[in-house]
């Protein structure tokens, strides 16, 4: 159960705005607490049911996969994909940390050197000027690197290595972001309340 509890859940505040990821768990505590209703889609539309109309309805249609539900004693309840906020009306405003993980977001896994793309395993961050030259990690200062780039640069500045960097870093700028990753799946539910074009992704170490 505590794999099925885990699964993520979107959140949309009152006005259909997606503004979190929340794990089920967490999502069925606020369902039960009353302060949001599940977001269903069914034959192009989407219902929207509260905790108890949705324990009936996951009674009716049982899941194919017994990972997709949560089974108690008496009941067998559908993990639900998204869930609508009763009375928050805004959207989370923060900046986006610097982790490994989001420079490489930053960078599309691209090594800033070779310029080709890479599984995140096989990358590393680059300190352009590198820290035994006084080089800070700031977004300005670090990039992502294949290892075989960051290997032959070692403690050296780009030119003292003949290598270029593909573009100058920099940090990205402020806007509203949730931490999605929308590739998995079941995440078809959620494409509808993204908006690819204006959301950043953030994700976490």
């Amino acid at each position: 159960m505590d794999a099925v509890l885990t699964q993520p859940v979107l959140v949309l505040n009152r006005l259909w705005q997606a503004v979190n990821v929340v794990g089920a768990r967490r999502a069925f505590a606020i369902l039960t607490q009353g302060h949001a209703q599940v977001v269903h889609l069914s034959d192009e539309n989407y219902h929207v049911f509260s905790m108890l109309d949705w324990i009936d309805f996951s009674s009716s249609n049982p899941p194919l996969d017994r990972m997709d539900a949560v089974h108690t004693i008496c009941h067998t309840i559908r993990v639900p994909r998204v869930i609508l906020l009763s009375v928050f009306d805004k959207l989370p405003c923060k900046e986006l940390k610097l982790t490994r993980n989001n420079v490489f977001e930053r960078d599309g896994n691209r090594c800033q050197y070779c310029r080709k793309v890479f599984d995140r395993k096989e990358l590393n961050l680059d300190h352009v000027i590198p820290r035994h030259y006084g080089g800070k990690t700031t977004w300005e200062n670090v990039v992502c690197s294949c290892i075989r780039c960051n290997t032959r640069k070692a403690n050296r500045l780009p030119h003292e290595a003949s290598m270029r960097l593909r573009r100058k870093p920099s940090k990205p700028k402020w806007r509203p972001v949730i931490s999605l990753v929308i590739d998995r799946p079941g995440h078809t539910h959620w494409k509808d309340f993204l908006d690819l074009a204006y959301w950043n992704v953030e994700l976490k170490e």
